[in-house]
């Protein structure tokens, strides 16, 4: 059996000391220097289903690794963030990377304990083990989970994981036999309770087959964002043809007599949207049984929207596919969130299309001036989709900056509407939570 304390070093008391008192909260402001915009990545279970997502702030290291002083200021930016959306941002399983020196600021006691796991740095001086281990043993009965990045040289690594949930290893940073070694003594050791892996900064389909095969359980990285499409084309999917064409008469003011006709030329069709349209994503007091009745309650403008949304629904899908279904529901809910409050005299529904539009040509491989083309829209979903002009042009790319991971071109599109980054934020939260809950239903 691989031993903790011969692989990684240091002792491996697993008792928590019960003299020390919890340290003082302590908190710092973060300086200016520090970016104020969130980052968003997505992260993927064993069965390649995205299950959770890493928040951290644009700019800022994924391994809490900055020094400490440092560290702290980012990691209180990162918690009065989350602290300040209303939003379930937690719907899906979150993960936040926080140096040790941070885990006795008070904003840690405040976070939402349901799916919410702490990423743990030990700091290069970390040395008080009597108190880190209280301390973390603290947060998990609060019910956080607990990960521990991999440090074999830290002197309190060997103490520190076994009161961890997940160890945590950087896989673009080391060697496939680091992968497997840490994989095969975490899982030999003697843990109270079960241990995850999570893997992060995965570059290559080759190194999240090597995780997977070492029984990691979390998987991190540029891996999914460059995952290859189906190698079907999507134009074949006879679904989404049938979706278009009924987005085009509910768009186009046609008869609910037509509509109800073109539904019934695909009974397994219907049926997944009146399913969709009676899920608790919505949240209707009535049940909908037709085609009629969805027009009547939801009226064509909310009906349109959804049947959007169905657009990117896959069977099976692959990361690409989870990578598309997010950008384009985050894209739409994040438009309309600060449509809210830029345009709150106008109708948000149309923000919300302009969004998930702007990713119809990676759905459905084609020209997008093809596919806007074919479709009934106002001319300020076109414009904005097409010239980047109109009304809507400015929250477009603020959605699209939000992926990009590029802190200047979210400043510069956040500057151009007259948007701060708490609010740009907020939507992004806000987004994230709807989209997490829609996904949760719709298949």
């Amino acid at each position: 059996m691989f031993s903790l304390k011969k692989l990684f070093g240091g002792k491996t008391e697993n008792a928590v000391p019960a003299a020390a008192a919890p340290p003082t909260p302590v908190e710092v402001p973060p300086p200016d220097s520090i970016s104020a915009f969130l980052r968003r990545e997505a992260m993927f279970d064993r069965q390649n289903r995205l299950s959770a997502h890493l928040f951290s702030l644009q700019k800022s290291s994924l391994f809490a690794d900055a020094p400490r002083d440092t560290q702290r200021q980012i990691d209180a930016r990162l918690l009065s963030i989350l602290a300040a959306s209303p939003d379930a941002w937690n719907t899906q399983f979150a993960f936040l990377p926080l140096g040790s020196g941070s885990l006795d600021l008070s904003a840690v006691d405040r976070l939402p304990t349901r799916n919410v796991g702490l990423l743990v740095q030990l700091s290069p001086d970390e040395d008080d083990q009597a108190a880190l281990i209280i301390r973390l043993a603290i947060l998990r009965e609060r019910g956080l989970k607990i990960g521990i990045f991999r440090q074999p040289r830290h002197p309190l690594f060997a103490a520190a994981i076994l009161q961890a949930d997940l160890g945590v290893l950087n896989v673009n940073g080391h060697e496939a036999g680091t992968v497997r070694d840490f994989s095969a003594a975490l899982r030999a050791s003697e843990h109270e309770q079960p241990l995850q892996l999570l893997a992060l900064n995965i570059e290559t389909p080759d190194e999240h087959r090597l995780c997977h095969q070492w029984h990691f359980d979390f998987f991190h990285g540029p891996f999914a964002v460059n995952a290859p499409p189906r190698p079907e084309s999507a134009q074949a999917d006879p679904h989404k043809i049938q979706l278009l064409h009924l987005l085009h008469l509910v768009q186009g003011e046609a008869e609910t007599a037509e509509l109800a006709d073109a539904m019934k030329q695909d009974p397994l069709l219907t049926f997944r949207i009146l399913r969709y349209l009676n899920s608790p994503t919505l949240g209707l007091n009535h049940r909908i049984d037709s085609i009629g009745q969805a027009l009547i309650i939801l009226g064509r403008q909310r009906l349109a929207r959804w049947l959007s949304v169905l657009l990117f629904s896959v069977r099976e899908p692959n990361f690409a596919d989870w990578m598309l279904v997010e950008s384009a529901l985050t894209r739409g809910r994040l438009m309309e969130e600060l449509g809210a409050e830029l345009l709150p005299d106008q109708a948000h529904d149309p923000l919300f299309l302009t969004g998930i539009f702007s990713c119809l040509d990676r759905l459905l491989r084609r020209p997008l001036a093809d596919i806007i083309h074919d479709l009934p829209i106002s001319e300020d979903i076109r414009s904005a989709l097409l010239e980047r002009q109109g009304p809507f042009a400015g929250l477009l790319a603020i959605a699209e900056a939000s992926e990009a991971f590029d802190v200047v071109r979210m400043q510069n599109a956040a500057q151009a509407v007259s948007l701060d980054p708490a609010s740009v934020n907020r939507a992004l939260l806000a987004a994230t939570a709807w989209a997490s809950e829609v996904t949760e239903h719709w298949e």
